[in-house]
């Protein structure tokens, strides 16, 4: 296995996780901007209050994007599984 095929993978690796982990991150990130907003025009000062719509809007996108999210590590997982053959044999 080449230094060449070992940084592709990873790369690729990289790249899934990012795609995955996006709809998550950027729904709690719109919330905790908006929530953020709603406290500084309310001038409510409670930390605790932006947790509950961050989890709801998490689980939501996470129930939205399942199928997409399990489509895409399952064509990445196979697409690795069938490159085995050739990483060894390039040694």
């Amino acid at each position: 296995m080449g230094i060449d095929s070992f940084s592709e993978i990873t790369n690729q690796a990289v790249k899934i996780t990012l795609m995955i982990s996006a709809p998550m991150l950027l729904g709690a990130l719109v919330m905790g901007i908006l929530v953020s907003l709603f406290q500084a025009v309310t001038q409510i000062n409670e930390q605790t209050l932006s947790f509950i719509p961050k989890i709801v809007v998490i689980i939501g996108a996470l129930v939205i994007c399942a199928p997409w999210m399990s489509d895409t590590l399952t064509t990445f997982t196979k697409e690795l599984i069938i490159s085995i053959p050739e990483v060894v044999a390039t040694r």
